[in-house]
């Protein structure tokens, strides 16, 4: 009866409490037994006995509270409470320089300096809270082609000069490889540590070459054999060629990148001949080409479906490919203007896409 009683209690409180609260601060929040408190001493119970009595607390916690009211006029948590900090902000500035100066620095390696450069002994653990407690993470750099000077400058004269290009009538191409038991797909655990995915020693790996334009999917084709000149013409007189005609009849532009089978003698022989326009391609520039993106999608979602040999894999591939969204292929056409914008405004630099 009594626990019922006090249950009933409590829930009386909790729905006044936020009506009579002229001494609680909105900013704190309180626990329980501060809240039972305030209660009655809001509604005029100034007895310590009293209180605990009504509230079922110790006395002594009671009278704890009851002598902060008194002196400060709430119940909020004396700032300054517990251990200070070992890492000063001296020793904050210090290990600020060390990361500015090497931003590859393990905290174990922060760890040592700090012990024999400021006497001051703390755990690699202690540098790894105070890092992420100014908003530092340990990252994995995004891998991205190493551009010299003249790449840049490169990369900004064919932005400048396509920029104002009639996209809609360009087939972008691209070739890329896929291998069986990827590990790109996230899942929710409650343990990250201890989540595996099991994957063979030795992966099969299957080619891809693809083709696509605003008007839709223009071709794909895997392959396990190596390329090489003479077999990249045959893609393009079986799988590009045909194609692009259909869509296009004989106005459209063909982008390939500067790979050395796709600017041998052989292939620039069947292009000039086949083919009406071959845009200019600047050196290392994925992030130009939207079948980059394209690619990303799709490996995605062959990861997904699981495939457990090299004809799984290719099969997958294909049907993902033309189970594409066309409006997933119409955004990217349309990105082409603001990646030539974006490399301009870089001055050649990699852009994020």
């Amino acid at each position: 009866m009594k626990g019922g009683f006090f249950t009933t209690y409590f829930t009386i409180v909790y729905q006044q409490i936020l009506k009579i609260l002229p001494i609680m601060s909105s900013t704190k929040k309180k626990n329980e037994r501060q809240i039972s408190i305030l209660y009655y001493w809001n509604r005029g119970v100034r007895s310590a006995k009293k209180i605990a009595c009504k509230t079922q607390l110790p006395l002594s916690t009671v009278s704890y509270n009851i002598k902060k009211l008194l002196k400060n006029g709430n119940l909020d948590y004396r700032h300054g409470n517990g251990r200070k900090r070992k890492i000063t902000a001296d020793h904050a500035r210090a290990i600020g320089q060390y990361i500015r100066r090497n931003s590859e620095i393990t905290t174990r390696a922060i760890e040592a300096k700090l012990k024999d450069e400021r006497e001051l002994n703390v755990t690699h653990s202690t540098v790894s809270r105070h890092l992420k407690r100014l908003g530092y993470e340990s990252a994995l750099p995004r891998r991205t082609p190493m551009l010299t000077t003249n790449h840049k400058k490169k990369r900004v004269e064919w932005a400048k000069r396509y920029q104002g290009t009639n996209w809609s009538r360009v087939v972008f191409s691209d070739e890329t490889s896929i291998q069986l038991f990827h590990n790109t797909v996230r899942r929710w655990t409650k343990d990250a540590k201890t989540e595996v995915k099991r994957v063979p020693k030795n992966r099969q790996k299957t080619m891809i070459w693809g083709a696509f334009s605003e008007k839709g999917l223009v071709a794909v084709f895997p392959f396990r054999q190596i390329m090489d000149s003479s077999f990249y013409v045959q893609i393009l007189q079986k799988k590009l060629v045909p194609a692009a005609r259909k869509q296009f009849g004989r106005r459209w532009t063909f982008q390939q990148d500067n790979d050395p089978k796709h600017t041998s003698r052989l292939a620039k022989e069947f292009l000039s001949k086949n083919v009406p326009n071959v845009m200019q391609w600047p050196a290392n520039s994925p992030d130009l080409n939207p079948m980059e993106n394209l690619w990303r999608i799709v490996k995605r979602r062959v990861e997904k479906r699981k495939p457990k040999n090299i004809s799984d894999l290719e099969a997958f591939f294909v049907e993902e490919w033309n189970g594409l969204n066309s409006d997933i292929i119409i955004n990217l056409v349309h990105s082409m203007k603001e990646r030539c914008q974006a490399v301009i405004e870089s001055n050649g630099e990699i852009i994020k896409y």
